[in-house]
């Protein structure tokens, strides 16, 4: 549930909802003024004073014994009272209140408290009194010109005041002369009132100081010690001082007058301490707010509503959840009770005063609080403030240091103005102070609930005090600031950014304090400006080269910084390229610089471009940043480390330190994109997401290990893998095309290491996967390795050792087993058609018992008909018919077949035939001399379904004859753009196969 903003739940006093500009002479009442009836309304309107006056408990004890005295008792009821408190600690405030009872007698019995002081004084009702003031600091001659005796003295004041001209003319002769009256006199005086008497005198130190040289200072130390003598003799007399002023403006004269007067009033009087830490916060609820009668206690405490309360508790439990990291002087235990005491209010926006700054020469203790807080309440109260802000407490953070009046008072109570500049700056009143812009670009959390200014504001009032060690310590900042609704972690974050970002602002192991003088920030801003832009270069270079960056892992040596093809070599290993910073991701040019390096090494093609790894920056500017940063610091020790403090050297040594690290970390940040060559041929990247220096030892490290989970990279891999991926082109494949493959083809992974692919032929030879060869002559192996173990070293990647399928070991292991044999005889052609006179070659291939091709002698020849040569030629004789041709080799025949036909010869006159026929004459006709064929030509196109049929029934008729010469002519057209990949997998084929790999492409 959200807790409710404070302005909702109460309301100020409506000058202060009013916004109507207050100083402390609102809060410093002058008796004068409320015997003249010229006071401010809180003043002199008794009830109304009465409402806002919270009873403490000594000005309940002194309010109590002033009644007894003027009631007529004289127990437990002294005459001379001497009030003592800080400057601005309610002294006036007191005896304002005595007067108010002493005026007005019976008619106060019904004011605000008045029956707690008549139970407390055990009498019935408020005794009246007759009253004389003296202020000493508003005391000068007067009288003589307005109808009144011309009075010189205090003692003539006091004289006129209690009984009139009488008084006066009894008092005249010591008042003309400036000689102090004796008791006698004193005594006379009290006769002629005869009746209760209350004399109440303020700031004396005031009068003795102006008046010291005229001696009617001292005349006045006889006066009071002669009226104190005769009070104490007299019921129903009562007599009040109140002697300092601000020991600030105190001169050693009147420092040695207080301490006389004082010990005179201490030794006839009472002393009595009126300000009391522990009641300063009632004090200032019922002077500052408007409360309803049901809102106040019967012992005068104020009674928080339902929406306080649940303000309070939530507050508490925070601080319970949380009291590990709270300051141990705070109560945590009773911290509801606390707050709810101090509501609106945070507890510590009252007790930083009393803890810190009640020792400052120049803080009034009530009145300074009063009107520091009455202008922060009345700022708070604003409109445009409570549309903006909705803080459940008036905390220390929120203290409204924006306003100039409010700055001004502030400053004065704590009596150094030149914090002026430290707090514009730093915290708050010009539109580009720190805490401001932190604000506006940090995180929503962090920019809505202002906590960069709440936390400078509050380590202002902290580290401000007037104690010998003045600095704000985390566990203080982190109550002050910290809300149910905030997340903890919020607060360090801010810290530390304020402690690298303020100017004024120190830093002391964790212990902060706003200073007069500018900090190592200041000095660093002004040298950051001055560093130079090719130092920045190489110090981002430098960063990125960092051995906890980018070093060599595994084999693997990054390469920086490449600008041309060549600096990328064309070798079938892994080639990590770390780009220069400055050819940024989002730069269009990057693209072409990896894609130029990807296809080329100089004036040739790349052939294993599928090795190559890119990793790229996103951006350079948060490392240009880190890396001026460091400079400047750099600077600042090698030319100002002299003129620098031993806190600041730490601190500087600190900073540097930090700094190397937020440049590397920054380093790691940038470097959040690898690119390589993707399965579709073109470049494909891979965002690594935000990355630290805690996600691996390095970048590398951590790139590669990526990259092992997206399977783009390999520690090892299965022989199983190699047939699966076999090219069918061959049926040998070269150690060397393999290893080539892993580097060039990007349908297959990278290897880690290329070595690997060693132990992966030896574990595939010894387990059957395939064999490991060397060529011999023709179709047989030199060396032959298959199921059996085989050592990764006698693995050698070269174009002259091959592996083979588990088939073809197995078929090859056969052929030596069982070696090939003539089994079967093939005759080509297996038929001929001839007309006489015409010749035919006949060929015979001989295959073994595997049905591979075997080479066999020459065959003995016969035919049926016609005549046959050794060699297999027939030449077609006169008969015609259908006729045989046999080859035989050692009881291995085959036959074939072939037809002689009569030949048909057309002229002008007809047709008529020849050959195979008798004339009717019984005389032979001869047949004509034919030419015999020696060239066969083709071409023509072949669908491809038909390519191996092609080869077993046409090719493989000429396959052994020396004079066949196949040229092929390959075209490919593809429904789009040739793939690069295909061209390189072509030529790859080819090299393999021996043949040349110019492939055309257009």
């Amino acid at each position: 549930m959200a807790l409710k903003p404070w302005h909702t739940v109460v309301n100020p006093r409506p000058d202060l909802c009013e916004g109507k500009p207050t100083d402390a002479s609102e809060f410093a009442g002058h008796l004068d003024q409320v015997r003249a009836e010229v006071a401010p309304d809180d003043y002199q309107q008794p009830d109304r004073f009465f409402e806002r006056t919270y009873l403490t408990r000594n000005l309940t004890e002194l309010a109590t014994e002033v009644i007894r005295r003027l009631s007529g008792e004289t127990t437990a009821a002294n005459a001379v009272f001497n009030l003592s408190t800080q400057f601005g600690g309610g002294k006036t405030h007191a005896l304002t209140l005595l007067y108010h009872l002493a005026e007005h007698g019976t008619a106060a019995d019904r004011w605000l408290g008045v029956s707690k002081l008549l139970q407390s004084a055990q009498v019935a009702t408020i005794p009246k009194a007759k009253t004389a003031v003296f202020v000493g600091q508003r005391f000068d001659p007067r009288g003589g010109d307005d109808g009144t005796p011309f009075r010189r003295t205090p003692w003539g004041e006091v004289a006129w005041q209690l009984a009139g001209s009488l008084g006066f003319t009894l008092m005249e002769p010591f008042d003309r002369n400036g000689e102090a009256p004796g008791g006698d006199t004193i005594a006379k005086l009290f006769a002629l009132v005869n009746q209760p008497i209350l004399i109440l005198m303020d700031e004396l130190i005031n009068y003795i100081s102006r008046n010291r040289k005229s001696g009617l200072g001292g005349q006045l130390y006889h006066f009071l010690q002669n009226l104190s003598e005769e009070a104490r003799s007299h019921k129903g007399i009562v007599l009040a001082v109140s002697l300092p002023a601000s020991e600030l403006e105190m001169t050693p004269e009147d420092q040695s007058d207080y301490a006389r007067f004082n010990k005179l009033l201490d030794r006839l009087g009472r002393s009595l301490v009126l300000s009391a830490e522990s009641e300063t916060t009632e004090i200032i609820r019922r002077r500052l707010f408007q409360w309803n009668t049901q809102d106040i206690a019967q012992g005068g405490t104020i009674m928080v509503s339902k929406e306080a309360r649940e303000t309070c508790k939530a507050y508490a439990q925070w601080l319970l959840t949380h009291r590990i990291k709270l300051p141990g002087w705070f109560p945590v235990d009773t911290a509801q009770s606390l707050f709810e005491a101090s509501y609106p209010f945070h507890p510590t926006v009252l007790s930083v005063f009393e803890r810190k700054w009640q020792t400052l020469p120049n803080f009034q203790q009530t009145r300074g609080i009063l009107q520091l807080l009455a202008l922060w309440i009345s700022h708070a109260y604003t409109a445009a403030y409570r549309k903006l802000h909705s803080d459940p407490l008036i905390t220390l953070g929120t203290a409204p240091l924006e306003d100039p009046i409010f700055r001004t008072a502030l400053l004065k109570q704590l009596g150094e103005t030149r914090l002026e500049g430290a707090i514009t700056t730093d915290i708050c009143g010009r539109q580009e102070s720190h805490a401001i812009r932190l604000d506006n670009a940090a995180v929503d959390a962090i920019k809505k609930s202002r906590l960069h200014r709440k936390i400078a504001t509050a380590i202002f009032f902290e580290s401000n005090g007037g104690q010998s060690q003045s600095v704000a310590i985390v566990p203080e900042i982190r109550l002050n600031v910290a809300t149910p609704e905030l997340d903890d972690g919020h607060i360090d974050t801010v810290i530390e950014t304020i402690s690298s970002s303020f100017y004024y602002l120190e830093n002391d192991k964790s212990k902060y304090r706003f200073s007069l003088t500018p900090n190592l920030n200041k000095l660093l801003a002004d040298r950051r400006a001055n560093v130079q832009a090719v130092r920045i270069t190489e110090c981002v270079k430098a960063a990125v080269q960092d051995p906890k960056v980018f070093p060599p892992v595994q084999g693997i040596t990054p390469i920086p910084f490449p600008e041309k093809t060549t600096d990328i070599p064309n070798r079938p290993v892994l080639a990590f390229a770390v780009l220069s910073p400055d050819h940024a991701m989002q730069d269009s040019s990057t693209y072409n610089l990896m894609e130029s390096m990807l296809r080329q090494c100089g004036n040739s093609d790349r052939t294993f471009k599928s090795g190559i790894l890119f990793a790229i920056a996103d951006s350079d500017i948060q490392l240009r940043e880190e890396a001026r940063k460091l400079l400047a610091w750099e600077d600042i020790r090698d030319e100002e480390s002299e003129r620098l403090d031993d806190n600041q050297r730490r601190q500087l040594d600190e900073n540097i330190a930090k700094a190397k690290r937020d440049l590397r970390e920054a380093a790691w940040r940038a470097y959040k994109y690898v690119a390589l060559l993707g399965k579709d041929n073109t470049l494909r990247t891979i965002d690594l997401g935000l990355v630290t220096s805690s996600a691996d030892q390095s970048m590398t490290s951590f790139i590669l290990r990526r990259l092992r989970a997206d399977d783009e990279v390999q520690d090892r891999i299965n022989a199983r893998f190699l047939v699966r991926n076999w090219t069918p082109a061959f049926q040998e494949w070269s150690t060397k095309s393999v290893r080539d493959a892993f580097f060039a083809s990007p349908q297959f992974p990278r290897l880690l290491d290329p070595e690997i692919l060693k132990q992966t032929i030896a574990e595939g030879v010894s387990n059957g996967t395939i064999a490991y060869v060397t060529k011999a002559a023709g179709d047989s192996y030199q060396d032959f390795e298959f199921e059996k173990p085989f050592a990764a070293d006698r693995v050698d990647f070269s174009d002259d050792t091959f592996i083979i399928t588990a088939e073809t070991a197995q078929a090859y292991q056969q052929r030596i087993a069982d070696p090939p044999r003539l089994a079967r005889l093939i005759i080509s052609p297996q038929h001929a058609q001839l007309e006489p006179g015409m010749k035919q070659a006949f060929t015979a291939k001989g295959l073994d018992q595997y049905g591979n091709e075997l080479a066999i002698s020459t065959p003995e020849w016969n035919a049926t008909g016609g005549s046959i040569a050794s060699d297999g030629v027939v030449q077609a004789g006169a008969d015609v018919g259908n006729f045989t041709v046999t080859a035989t080799i050692d009881s291995i025949n085959a036959i074939a077949t072939f037809s002689i036909i009569a030949t048909t010869i057309k002229d002008g006159e007809g047709s008529y035939s020849t050959g195979t026929t008798t004339d009717t004459s019984g005389d032979r006709t001869d047949t004509p001399s034919l030419a015999i064929p020696t060239h066969l030509n083709w071409s023509g196109e072949i669908p491809t379904q038909k390519w191996m049929n092609f080869y077993s029934r046409v090719l493989s008729r000429f396959a052994a004859d020396p004079g066949l010469t196949l040229t092929i002519k390959v075209e490919f057209s593809a429904n789009g753009e040739v793939s690069e990949q295909k061209l390189q997998e072509t030529k790859v084929a080819l090299q393999e196969l021996g043949l040349d790999d110019n492939v055309q492409i257009q």
